[in-house]
C-alpha cells in the first residue's frame, strides 16, 4: 500500500483490494509513449514497436495528494494508466516468462505539461518529470491473482468518467513490455512500468479532482487498486527564462493535450482540395473515355482501375481519393488490427464531402470490403462514392442507400476472411492503378480512372472540347458521311467543323 493519511475510502472500497507490497520510491520509472489502439487512432499514428521514456523517482506521489499547474501554463493533462511493479530482477527474459517477474499492479496518473513538450522531443524530461507528476496507488493488486489481458483502467474528473478501457485494447501486451525492456537493461525489484493511456486523456485545471482506478472485474473477488485521487492546484512561481526555454503552446499542443481540436475550442482545419466547383463541373461533363484519351496523349497509360463496375447503373462519381489499404489475412495481425476502431472504420468515419474512398483489396473479389452500415456512414458524410477492387456485401442494400460503389461485385463474407484493415491515407494499388490521397477519381459506365491533380484542369477542358467535336462528327456520320477523313478530322473536315462551330458561337 502507498501510505497517505489524507486518503479517504472510495466507493469501490467494498471490493477486495489485496496488498502485496509498499511502493515508496522506485529505482526506475519507465513509461511507454503509445500502447492503446484507441489512443493511437486518436493521434492518427499506430507504432510498429513500443517506445519509451524515463520519469524521475521524485515525480512519485501518493493518493490524496495535489499536483501543481505551474504559473504561466495552461495545458496540464491527465493520463490514467496501469502501473506494473517489478518483483524479481528481469534481464533478457523471454515473453513466456515475463509476467512472472511482475509482482503487483496498481493505478497511476502519468501527468504531463504540454506547455513544455515542444523542446523535450520525445524525452518528456520536463513535461512529465515534475514533482507529483506520477501518482501511484493507493493499493497494489497481486499480479498472480489476475490475467494481464483482462485488466481495466478508468479515470474520472470531478466525478465524470473520462477513460474506460481494458488491456484487450492494447497494441502491445503487458508481458511484451517487460520482456522488451529486459533486453536493454535489468529491471530491478521495485521498478515501475507505466503501460500507457487509452483515449480520453484531456486537460485539467486548478480545482479539478482526478481519480484513477485499475481493477480486474472478471477475476475472483474483482480485485481493485482503489481510486487514486489527485487534486490540481495553481502554482505561483514562474519559470526562469534565463535558465532554459519557457512554456510555449501552439494549436498542435492544444489539440493533443485536449484530445481533439473540437475539445480544445479550435476551429476545424480547412482541407485544401484540388477539386474546385468549376473543375468538378467539367469532369461531370467529360466521359471517362475522353479523359483517358487526354491522359494517354500526355503519356499516362496506367490510369485505369480495372475490373470494377458501378452498383447503380447510370451513376457517375467525381471526387478526390481517400485511400484505405487491406493487407492479406494473418491471424495475429487481425487480432491487433482487425477489431475495435480499425483502419476501415476510421476511413469511413473521416471521409469528407466529395471524397471517394478508394480501397486496395488486392483484386480479390471473394470477400466483402464494405457493407450497408459503412456505406450509410459514407453517404451521411457526403462522400462521392467508393471504389474497391474487392467485393461488396449487402450489395442491394448499399445500392438502395444511394451510394455509388464501383467494385468487382457482390460477396456475402464479413471482414476477416481474406483481409486485415491496415492503413488509411497512404499510396495504394487499386485495380492495377496507383492511387494517392488527393488524386482525382472519375467513374462512369465505362469504368474508373485516376487523374493526377496537376493535370486535371487541362485534361478536363480538353476532354470536354473533344466531346463537343465528337458529337459534331456523330451528326455527320448519322447524315451518311463515311468515317474516312471524318474520324479523326482531316484538314477539309476540320475546316468545316471550325466553320460550323464558329457559326453556332455567333448566334
Amino acid at each position: 500500500m502507498i501510505s497517505n493519511t489524507t486518503h479517504k475510502a472510495s466507493q469501490t472500497s467494498a471490493r477486495r483490494r489485496p496488498v502485496t507490497e509498499t511502493i515508496s520510491r522506485p529505482g526506475k520509472i519507465i513509461a511507454i509513449h503509445l500502447s492503446y489502439a484507441s489512443r493511437a487512432d486518436q493521434r492518427g499514428r499506430r507504432p510498429a514497436s513500443p517506445s519509451y521514456f524515463f520519469k524521475p523517482a521524485s515525480s512519485v506521489a501518493a493518493s490524496g495528494g495535489t499536483v501543481e499547474r505551474p504559473a504561466g501554463t495552461e495545458l496540464l493533462a491527465f493520463e490514467g494508466e496501469i502501473a506494473l511493479v517489478i518483483g524479481t530482477a528481469a534481464r533478457r527474459v523471454p515473453l513466456a516468462e515475463a509476467w512472472s517477474h511482475v509482482s503487483g499492479v496498481t493505478a497511476s496518473n502519468d501527468l504531463g505539461l504540454y506547455d513544455l513538450r515542444a523542446n523535450d522531443k520525445g524525452s518528456n524530461v520536463r513535461s512529465k518529470g515534475g514533482d507529483g507528476y506520477t501518482p501511484l496507488g493507493p493499493d497494489v493488486i497481486d499480479a498472480r491473482s489476475v490475467d494481464p489481458e483482462a485488466l481495466r483502467v478508468r479515470t474520472w474528473v470531478n466525478g465524470e468518467l473520462r477513460q474506460d478501457d481494458t488491456t484487450a485494447g492494447l497494441i502491445f501486451p503487458l508481458a511484451q513490455l517487460v520482456a522488451d525492456l529486459s533486453q536493454h537493461f535489468t529491471l530491478e525489484p521495485g521498478d515501475v512500468i507505466l503501460t500507457g493511456t487509452p483515449a480520453g486523456s484531456s486537460v485539467i485545471v486548478p480545482g479539478d479532482v482526478v481519480e484513477v482506478e485499475v481493477d480486474a472485474p472478471t477475476a475472483p473477488g474483482a480485485p481493485t487498486s482503489g481510486r487514486l485521487i489527485t487534486t490540481v492546484t495553481q502554482g505561483d512561481v514562474p519559470f526562469d527564462g534565463d535558465l532554459g526555454s519557457l512554456p510555449a503552446v501552439d494549436d498542435l499542443q492544444r489539440t493533443e493535450a485536449w484530445g481533439s481540436r473540437e475539445e480544445a475550442g479550435l476551429p476545424p482545419v480547412e482541407k485544401a482540395s484540388a477539386l474546385s466547383p468549376e473543375l468538378r463541373t467539367l469532369l461531370l461533363e467529360a466521359p471517362t473515355a475522353g479523359l483517358s484519351a487526354q491522359l494517354r496523349k500526355r503519356g499516362h497509360h496506367s490510369c485505369f482501375i480495372d475490373g470494377v463496375s458501378v452498383n447503380i447503373p447510370g451513376r457517375k462519381i467525381v471526387g478526390t481519393a481517400k485511400t484505405l489499404r487491406f493487407v492479406p489475412f494473418r491471424e495475429d495481425l487481425f487480432t491487433t488490427h482487425g477489431g475495435g476502431y480499425n483502419a476501415q472504420k476510421r476511413a469511413f468515419d473521416a471521409v469528407d464531402e466529395d471524397e471517394v474512398i478508394v480501397i486496395e483489396a488486392r483484386g480479390d473479389a471473394t470477400t466483402g470490403t464494405l457493407g450497408d452500415i459503412l456505406a450509410l456512414r459514407a453517404k451521411t458524410r457526403g462522400a462521392a462514392g467508393v471504389v474497391t477492387d474487392g467485393g461488396v456485401r449487402d450489395f442491394d442494400a448499399v445500392a438502395e442507400i444511394g451510394l455509388p460503389v464501383f467494385s468487382q461485385g457482390a460477396h456475402p463474407s464479413v471482414l476477416g476472411r481474406k483481409h486485415v484493415p491496415w492503413d488509411v491515407d497512404v499510396t495504394i494499388s487499386c485495380g492495377g492503378a496507383t492511387v494517392q490521397p488527393g488524386d482525382i477519381i472519375v467513374g462512369d459506365s465505362d469504368g474508373v480512372i485516376v487523374i493526377p491533380p496537376g493535370l486535371a484542369e487541362e485534361v478536363a477542358a480538353d476532354a470536354v472540347a473533344q466531346e463537343i467535336e465528337d458529337a459534331w462528327i456523330a451528326e455527320q456520320v448519322a447524315a451518311g458521311h463515311p468515317v474516312d477523313g471524318l474520324f479523326p478530322l482531316n484538314a477539309e473536315w476540320r475546316a468545316r467543323y471550325e466553320a460550323a462551330t464558329s457559326d453556332r458561337g455567333q448566334r
